[in-house]
Formats: structure tokens, C-alpha cells, sequence
């Protein structure tokens, strides 16, 4: 599961990164606003956890943006407002959950998990679209009841396209979400492996789910549908 932190307090985002990590979470951070919402656009993260109080763009302006484009990733507002109105503000713009500084580490793990099983992401559920099935425990997948063999980065590769069904994803996307902005590969890795795994979806004749949108990028979709 993926995360991006966004908070101005380099001493607090460290702990957070440091927590989050030790749990298993990949994490990307910032400390401003704007630069904030630009990462968030990406969708390419489980979960959002937000301070209010940024400098640029604060986060109850980043959750309204997002909001607007229709990008509905789980938030986890933090902010020393500890006022009834301040957290009806946040929840009614769009924020999930609200803690309030300063906080327990064992209190921000337990909402950051709960927040990611509300949106389907806990590990012991299977992951289905039409025949497929995923089961991201075992990081396996099979067509009706045939098991794909898929490598480790191949399987993170589809059940992004799983999380996100008949939905297109860029090039750019995919690579961020599952090389990361800082590796040395480039974006015509991502056609490389969904090559890969074309290829041993071919095998039980269920290829055909993985749509090319030419010149943009890739989605699980029946190519029955029109």
C-alpha cells in the first residue's frame, strides 16, 4: 500500500515516514501544499495523510481540489484545530478521518489501517473483475480457477489495473505507483511488463482484459464492452 504524507513539521513527518515504513507502507512525503496536491493528482496512493495548516495550498484546499476531479482517496486529516466545527469542516469537504495533535503513534496506525480495510485494502481480501480473481496475501491471480504465474512486480502491476478496472492509467501512473519518481528506469518499462503479462494471461485465454489505450496508457477492461 502506498501513502503520501504531507506535512510542514520535519521533525513530526519524519516520525510518521519512520512509523508508516516500519509497518511495511511505501511512503512519499512533502512538506508544501501545492507540491502536495501536484503528488495527490497522480492518484496513485491508498491513502492521504494531511495537515491542515500548510504552507501554499493548505489540505482542506487540496482535499476540495481533489474532490473536484473526482478522485476520491481515502484522507486522514492531522492538525492541532481541535474544535467540533474545524473537524465537521474537514469531514464535510471530503476528509475521512481527523486526528488531532498531539497524537499516539498506536492511534495513527490503528485509523491509517482502518481507513485503508474501508476502502478494500486489507490483505486477506480477494480482488475480483469478471474471471479474474487476485489475492493480494498470497500475491497470486487466476482466470476462473487456473492460476496465472505472474513475478512478484508483474502481480503489483495488475492488481493496480484491478484496483482501478475500466478506468485508464497512464504510462506515467503505473510507473510512479510501482517504480517510484526517484528509479533509473524509464516509463517504457511499464509496456514491458504488461507485456510480460499478456503473455502468461495468454495461456488461459484471458489476455484480451488488458486494454492499450494508444498513446496513453493501459486498463482492465472486457474488450466485449464497447
Amino acid at each position: 500500500m502506498k501513502i503520501l504524507v504531507v506535512e510542514d513539521d520535519e521533525l513530526l513527518r519524519s516520525a510518521i515516514i519512520s512509523v508508516l515504513t516500519g509497518e511495511g507502507y511505501s511512503v512519499e512525503d512533502t512538506g508544501h501544499g501545492d507540491e502536495g496536491l501536484f503528488l495527490a493528482e497522480q492518484a496513485i496512493y491508498d491513502l492521504l495523510v494531511l495537515d491542515i495548516m500548510l504552507p501554499g495550498m493548505s489540505g482542506l484546499e487540496i482535499v476540495k481540489q481533489l474532490r473536484l476531479k473526482t478522485i476520491h482517496v481515502p484522507v486522514l486529516f492531522l492538525t492541532a484545530k481541535d474544535s467540533i466545527e474545524d473537524r465537521v469542516t474537514g469531514l464535510n469537504i471530503g476528509a475521512d478521518d481527523y486526528l488531532v495533535k498531539p497524537f499516539a503513534v498506536a492511534e495513527l496506525l490503528a485509523r491509517v489501517k482502518a481507513l485503508l480495510r474501508r476502502q478494500g485494502g486489507g490483505v486477506e481480501e480477494l480482488l475480483t473483475y469478471k474471471n479474474i480473481s487476485l489475492n493480494p496475501k498470497l500475491q497470486e491471480a487466476y482466470y476462473e480457477s487456473e492460476a496465472i504465474g505472474l513475478t512478484a512486480k508483474e502481480y503489483e502491476l495488475l492488481e493496480y489495473l484491478a484496483l482501478n478496472r475500466e478506468r485508464i492509467l497512464t504510462r506515467e501512473q503505473i510507473f510512479d505507483r510501482l517504480w517510484g519518481y526517484e528509479s533509473d528506469s524509464s516509463y517504457g518499462i511499464v509496456d514491458v511488463y504488461v507485456h510480460h503479462i499478456r503473455k502468461k494471461m495468454s495461456v488461459t485465454g484471458c489476455d484480451h482484459f488488458i486494454r492499450t489505450v494508444r498513446g496513453v496508457g493501459y486498463m482492465l477492461k472486457d474488450n466485449s464492452q464497447k
